[in-house]
């Protein structure tokens, strides 16, 4: 299974899409209109080893919550993604058992080689 969660209405996801070109076989889900579910979540944690990395510490709601000032554990970085989109790091590509989280140059490089 290939598939991209990303947001319709970030240029960089769009950008980085582009780049991929991706197959009519990958699947585009935009996090916004059509939320990631837990079941979805908790696969990515399981290819990308922690819900840490999967959360975006760039999210304008993260200054504002003052959540820098926190000590947040794995469930709680669960709980931010699955209830506030934007604290997904985006996009995170998912190519059958890989998983390639955010918008690094390295990131997107190692993406395109496995679309």
């Amino acid at each position: 299974m290939k598939k991209i969660y990303h947001l319709s209405t970030c240029s960089t996801c769009v950008r980085i899409i582009k780049e991929l070109n991706p197959s009519d076989d990958v699947v585009l889900q935009d996090i916004k209109t059509e939320p990631i579910t837990e079941a979805q979540l908790d696969k990515m944690k399981q290819l990308s080893g922690s819900y840490e990395s999967l959360f975006s510490r760039r999210a304008m709601k993260y200054k504002s919550l003052g959540l820098a000032n926190q000590n947040l554990s794995e469930d709680d970085y669960r709980e931010l993604i699955l209830n506030e989109y934007t604290f997904l790091k985006r996009p995170v590509m998912v190519v059958d058992n890989q998983i390639f989280v955010g918008n690094s140059k390295s990131v997107v490089e190692a993406a395109k080689s496995a679309f």
